[in-house]
């Protein structure tokens, strides 16, 4: 599935004192199967512009195209273009309402009117595709588990609605370490496994280089930059006077060439770090 934005606009409060101008001339396209990560510091307009992408905001002007439908049409049925965009919240475990984990993973199927069997066999891929297991906890409290369990079961129960493209914001804020990397690695293999586009929102430069292949980065309600990691972090400069960075390892490669190391420019990853190392360790040993 596709996503084309053009010339979209969005304005808070228009024709008030509080009007606020939160999108101004967005362009870009999202091909099928992508891995886009949306970065920007915070106010610059990145959870507007996913709230547009399954019509949950309307444009104040500019056109969305979804697999070349325009869901910006006032009579375009935008509970079918949910079917297709799910949208996961930033701490979506606080969206939880059911008594048992199995109700709330089965909320979205059951109001898409499916079969019962359909709704159970949903219910246990998605429960699945997070690292969850069904029979274990499909009849428990999604209350009594912890944070991490409860965001997994949040986002499994967006994945039942089988979406062509998944929308995450910020999903491992207030996660631990272990937490987190057990998150993105199950965005991770949804991507590769389900072929699903998925645009991930976050602060993190370090998980954007690793997970994504395009970034889209936001500035003051505009796209600043857009392109691969490499072609978007060789741009430091840029992203620094936006507020934002890159990834870690790549300052700490930038000091070792300052100091003569003859190692890669545009390593962006720890794993490439370590492989530009020990390349460098067999040369001199061989040298």
């Amino acid at each position: 599935m596709s996503i084309i934005i053009k010339d979209l606009v969005h304005v808070y409060n228009p024709d008030s004192p509080f009007e606020t101008v939160a999108l101004s001339n967005i362009n870009f396209k999202i091909e099928k199967g992508e891995f886009v990560g949306l970065i920007g510091h915070t106010g610059s307009g990145k959870s507007t512009l996913i709230q547009h992408l399954n019509g949950l905001l309307k444009a104040t002007s500019g056109k969305i195209y979804i697999n070349d439908l325009d869901i910006s049409q006032k009579d375009v049925k935008l509970s079918e273009v949910r079917k297709k965009v799910g949208l996961v919240f930033q701490y979506p475990e606080y969206q939880l309402f059911e008594e048992t984990v199995f109700k709330d993973v089965a909320f979205g199927p059951f109001n898409l009117g499916l079969e019962q069997k359909e709704i159970e066999s949903r219910v246990k891929e998605a429960l699945e595709i997070v690292g969850l297991n069904f029979e274990e906890i499909k009849d428990r409290s999604p209350f009594e588990l912890s944070g991490g369990q409860r965001r997994r079961i949040a986002i499994a129960g967006v994945i039942a609605m089988k979406p062509e493209v998944l929308i995450l914001d910020e999903p491992t804020a207030g996660l631990d370490p272990e937490g987190r990397d057990e998150i993105l690695a199950q965005i991770k293999e949804l991507h590769s496994k389900y072929k699903m586009t998925v645009i991930l929102v976050s602060h993190s430069m370090e998980d954007i280089a690793r997970l994504v292949n395009k970034i889209i980065v936001m500035d003051k309600g505009k796209v600043a930059l857009i392109g691969t990691p490499r072609e978007v972090f060789k741009k430091a400069d840029i992203l620094e006077k936006i507020g934002l960075g890159v990834p870690q390892i790549t300052y700490l490669v930038r000091k070792l060439r300052e100091k003569g190391i003859a190692i890669r420019e545009d390593v962006l990853t720890v794993d490439e770090a370590k492989e530009e190392i020990i390349k460098l360790i067999r040369g001199k040993k061989h040298a």
